[in-house]
C-alpha cells in the first residue's frame, strides 16, 4: 500500500478494533459471571488474531473500485477464522466456562454485521472526499486508443474511485481525435511523457498502445524503468488472453500454456482433499435433511428417488449426475427440454426442491466419488453442450476441470434456465473467469455465497 493510503489502513484497523472490542465488552456486563480479566484477553487475542489473518485475506488493501461484497466476504471469513481459532484456544486451554454462551454467540453474529456496516459508511465517506478532490490520483494514459479512451471514460464516470484523468500523451497524429481534445487533453508526445515521469508529475501511467506496437512499448518501459512513477499496462484483447494464461517448462525452455487445467499437481491436490474434506462433512450434516426429501420424493410422486442424467465431465469424458427426482419425467436423451418457471412436469414438491437446490445433494456423492467436485462449472446436459458448443467460442474449455455443484456463474445470478444464447454465453464467461483465478480462497468464498443465496435466487426454478 503507498504512503497516500498507510492512512486510510490506519482507519480501518482502527474501526475494526473498536467493533471487535466493544461488541464482547457491551454484552459482557450483563452475565451472571463477570471476569473482565478473561473477556479483556479474548478481545486483544481477536484483534490481534484477525489483524493477522485480514493480511492474509487482503482486507487491508485498496478496495477502491472493488466491489463492496467481496469485501464483505473477506472480512466475514477473516472473523469466522478468528472466532473458531480463540474457541480451539478456549477449548485445549480448559477456560471456556469462563465466557457466557449467549455473550459468546451474540459476539460471533453481531460482530461481522457492524465490521460490514462500518466498511459501507467508510467506502461512503472516502467517496465523497475522492468527488471533492481529497486523496484522488493523477493518471496519465499513454496512447489515444479505443482501449485507452474507453479506460478514461470509465474512470471518468466513476469519481468515487478516486482516480483523475490529467490527459494523454501520443506522438502519432491519426490517433489524435478533435472529439478526443475537446474532452482530455493532448499532454505531448512520449519523450514528454518520459520527462514528466522523470519529474513526478503524475501518480500513476497507463499504457495502452496495441500489441502491434511492441518495439515502441519496450522502448517506453525502458526509459521508464529510469523513473519512480508506477507504471501499469492497458492490455488489449489478445494480450488479455495471454495474460490470463501461465507459464511452465519443459526441458528448460519457457512455455505459455493458452488452453489448459488451471490445476497443477499440487493446485489439484489441494482440491481434491478440499473436496473430500468437506463433502464428507457436508454429507454428515446434510444426511437427514437428504433422508427427509428421499421419503418425500417417494411418498408424494412414482418413480425412483434419484434421477441420473448423462452429463460431460473433466476432459469430455460422460458421468452420471446424480439428483433428487423433481419431475415426472427422467429425460436423458438427444432432446432435454429445459425446466422452465411453472413448469407442468414438476412433482408436487418439485418447484420446491428446485427453487432451493435440494435436489442438488445427492451429488455429494459424486463428489466423493471424483466425478465433480464441489466448486467448478455447472455440468450441462449433453444435448445442451452439443447445441452450444457450435454457438459460443470457448464453450467446452469449461471441461478442463471438473464440473462442480456450485459455480462462479451460479453466485453472480447466472442460474437457472438458459433460454437464450446471451445468458448461456455469460455463464460461460464467469465459468473459464473462475478457471483463470482458481484459489482455495475463491472456493471458499463461492461456498459461502451458496449457502446464502441457495433460498433467495430468483432465477432458481
Amino acid at each position: 500500500m503507498d504512503d497516500k493510503h498507510i492512512s486510510s489502513e490506519f482507519i480501518y484497523r482502527g474501526v475494526d478494533v473498536t467493533v471487535i472490542l466493544l461488541t464482547l465488552f457491551l454484552g459482557s456486563p450483563y452475565t451472571n459471571f463477570y471476569n473482565i480479566e478473561g473477556y479483556l484477553l479474548a478481545g486483544l487475542s481477536a484483534v490481534m488474531i484477525f489483524g493477522l489473518v485480514g493480511r492474509f485475506t487482503d482486507i487491508y488493501t485498496s478496495w477502491s473500485g472493488r466491489p463492496l461484497r467481496d469485501e464483505a466476504v473477506r472480512v466475514t471469513i477473516a472473523w469466522l477464522i478468528t472466532f473458531l481459532t480463540l474457541v480451539f484456544i478456549a477449548f485445549i486451554t480448559k477456560t471456556s466456562e469462563q465466557f457466557s454462551r449467549v455473550v459468546l454467540v451474540a459476539w460471533l453474529l453481531v460482530t461481522p454485521i457492524l465490521l460490514i456496516t462500518a466498511r459501507f459508511i467508510l467506502r461512503k465517506l472516502f467517496a465523497h472526499l475522492r468527488r471533492l478532490g481529497v486523496n484522488n490520483r493523477s493518471v496519465a494514459i499513454v496512447g489515444m486508443t479505443q482501449n485507452g479512451l474507453h479506460f478514461a471514460r470509465d474512470l471518468e464516470n466513476r469519481p468515487e474511485y478516486g482516480y483523475n484523468v490529467v490527459g494523454f500523451y501520443d506522438d502519432r497524429t491519426d490517433r489524435i481525435h478533435e472529439e478526443v481534445l475537446n474532452h482530455y487533453p493532448h499532454l505531448g508526445n512520449f519523450e514528454d511523457m518520459i520527462a514528466s515521469a522523470r519529474n513526478g508529475e503524475w501518480d500513476q501511467i497507463y499504457i495502452a498502445l496495441p500489441v502491434e506496437a511492441r518495439k515502441r512499448m519496450l522502448h517506453l518501459l525502458d526509459e521508464l524503468s529510469d523513473t519512480a512513477t508506477p507504471v501499469r499496462l492497458l492490455p488489449d484483447y489478445f494480450t488479455t488472453n495471454l495474460l490470463h494464461s501461465k507459464f511452465i517448462e519443459i526441458a528448460d525452455n519457457p512455455v505459455l500454456c493458452i488452453y489448459d487445467s488451471p490445476f497443477s499437481a499440487n493446485n489439484a491436490f489441494i482440491k481434491r482433499v478440499e473436496d473430500l474434506v468437506l463433502g464428507s462433512i457436508i454429507l454428515l450434516l446434510i444426511s437427514p435433511i437428504m433422508l427427509a426429501i428421499a421419503v418425500a420424493v417417494k411418498i408424494t410422486s412414482k418413480g425412483p428417488v434419484l434421477f441420473k442424467q448423462t452429463r460431460y465431465g473433466q476432459k469430455g469424458e460422460k458421468i452420471r449426475v446424480w439428483k433428487f427426482r423433481s419431475m415426472t419425467v427422467c429425460e436423458d436423451g438427444d432432446t432435454v427440454t429445459q425446466a422452465t418457471r411453472g413448469d407442468s412436469r414438476y412433482t408436487k414438491i418439485g418447484e420446491f426442491l428446485r427453487k432451493t437446490s435440494l435436489d442438488e445433494l445427492p451429488q455429494f456423492f459424486n463428489v466423493l466419488q471424483g466425478t465433480m467436485s464441489i466448486v467448478g462449472p455447472r455440468p450441462h446436459a449433453v444435448a445442451h453442450n452439443e447445441q452450444y458448443r457450435s454457438i459460443i467460442p470457448g464453450y467446452m474449455l469449461r471441461h478442463l476441470v471438473k464440473p462442480g455443484i456450485t459455480g462462479w456463474a451460479q453466485v453472480n445470478g447466472w442460474r437457472g434456465e438458459t433460454n437464450t444464447v446471451y445468458k448461456m454465453r455469460k455463464r460461460v464467461e464467469f465459468d473459464l473467469e473462475y478457471m483463470r483465478e482458481w484459489s482455495l480462497w475463491l472456493d471458499l468464498k463461492i461456498i459461502f455465497l451458496t449457502i446464502f443465496r441457495a433460498f433467495t435466487d430468483k432465477n432458481a426454478y
